[in-house]
């Protein structure tokens, strides 16, 4: 760069006082934080919402920049950001309002109200524009109005705050001609003013959304979850059926053979009160097994230490009479103490625990001696399930799926059980489970950290 270029461009500069500077510095500011937490929540989240909104304060700072004359740019850049930063505007507004845009209308009435309240939605919306005179931000401003005045009964949100709280404003300075006063008086530029005010109210506003958003995504997994123990509720029933049978069975000897004694006149107290410790025992057993189903379908309650051994006992008694009819040798070896105890939802891990053998013995449906080994070991610091079988594992070109939504290699299979397990592991209890092929199948490892 010349000298003389040099000199130009601190004339230029010079034209501004200390204070300008400092009041355009502090909204590329503002609007570098608006775009890094905007694009670091895409990053998690993938939704257009974060990207679009991103997007479009990228443009916008671009236009203040250019509009700023700090810097020599052609006035034509400054158009083309404009135009790119509304059009950005326009995606974030559409997929960030809630509800439909119009509503159904039945009547004269209703059309009234709503043309009524459409017009308002028109001029606040230029009142807006004429005061801040940034396109992008109208945009956002007016979609979101529509859709906030047509969709009141869903009740009260931040957003309807955001645009009531606009509306009287832009109304109240505009009838007031507040802008021809303020620049009279020669205040900071008012374009500043609006960037800084709507970027921060915009980045307050997609983050309420984020947190609906990880509310809505709980909401869902644990719908899920329900959804995956009730596909199974036909099998359950089944299993329920086995799980009695035998123990009614006992019961009904017991009854026949007190009652044969009685007959023969040979019912003594001592093999009366044998025939009764029995016939409690079989009535325990039932208690027990009721409360396992009962405890495995209950939705998940609040967070407490719990039993491994117990919750995967529970995953046993639901699943056994099913893998007795189909002759798997099921082994489970306990290589720690018996207290073992993770923090977290029970019936969750007793889910997880459910879906992998589920999944194996599907899988061992035309294995000639069909096993399953199921090994329980703690170190200092975490609890380790393994569950492996003998199915002849997983194809290659398909392991790295089998934890994908709705992704299975069965004609009557969900796609959910092996998806759900792994989001349970990983988000209630914040641990691992991974899969691998060993020589004779598959082998499914839960990692999760001991409740000291």
């Amino acid at each position: 760069m010349s000298l003389y270029q040099i000199y130009q461009e601190w004339d230029i500069k010079s034209m501004y006082d200390l204070n300008t500077i400092l009041s355009f510095g502090i909204t590329f500011g503002i609007l570098i934080m608006t775009i890094v937490y905007t694009f670091i929540r895409y990053i998690y989240s993938k939704e257009i919402i974060y990207i679009s909104y991103c997007l479009m304060q990228i443009f916008s700072l671009c236009f203040i920049v250019i509009y700023s004359k700090l810097f020599d740019f052609s006035f034509f850049f400054q158009e083309l950001a404009l135009i790119f930063a509304s059009l950005s505007a326009l995606v974030f507004a559409i997929a960030f309002y809630e509800g439909k845009f119009f509503p159904v209308i039945s009547n004269y009435k209703e059309l009234l109200i709503n043309t009524a309240l459409l017009n308002i939605v028109i001029l606040t919306a230029f009142y807006h524009y004429l005061l801040f005179e940034y396109l992008p931000y109208t945009i956002i401003y007016a979609i979101l109005f529509v859709s906030v005045i047509f969709n009141l009964k869903q009740g009260f949100k931040p957003t309807i705050v955001y645009v009531i709280g606009w509306s009287v404003l832009c109304f109240v300075l505009f009838v007031l001609d507040f802008k021809e006063y303020y620049f009279a008086q020669g205040y900071m530029d008012i374009v500043l003013i609006a960037f800084a005010i709507e970027a921060i109210l915009f980045t307050i506003s997609i983050s309420y959304k984020y947190n609906n958003l990880q509310k809505e995504q709980k909401n869902y997994e644990s719908m899920l979850v329900q959804q995956s123990k009730l596909a199974k509720s036909g099998e359950m029933i089944g299993n329920i059926t086995h799980q009695f049978r035998q123990p009614l069975n006992n019961l009904s000897y017991i009854l026949m053979n007190i009652k044969k004694r009685y007959e023969n006149q040979k019912l003594d107290e001592k093999y009366f009160n044998k025939k009764v410790s029995q016939a409690n025992e079989q009535l325990q057993f039932l208690s027990k097994t009721i409360d396992d189903f009962k405890e495995f379908y209950t939705p998940s309650k609040q967070k407490e230490e719990f039993s491994v051994k117990e919750a995967i006992q529970n995953s046993l008694t639901i699943l056994s009479a099913d893998l007795k009819k189909r002759n798997i040798d099921l082994v489970f070896e306990f290589a720690t103490n018996d207290e073992v105890k993770v923090y977290g939802i029970k019936n969750e891990l007793s889910q997880v625990v459910l879906a992998i053998l589920s999944n194996a013995n599907d899988a061992l449906k035309d294995i000639e001696k069909p096993s399953i080994f199921l090994e329980v070991k703690a170190n200092d610091a975490e609890v380790i399930i393994s569950i492996k079988d003998n199915a002849g594992g997983i194809k290659n070109k398909n392991i790295d799926k089998v934890f994908d939504a709705y992704f299975s290699t069965k004609k009557e299979g969900s796609g959910i059980g092996l998806f759900l397990a792994k989001q349970i592991i990983e988000e209630s209890f914040e641990g691992k489970l991974n899969v691998h092929n060993t020589k004779d199948g598959a082998e499914f490892t839960i990692y999760i950290e001991k409740y000291l």
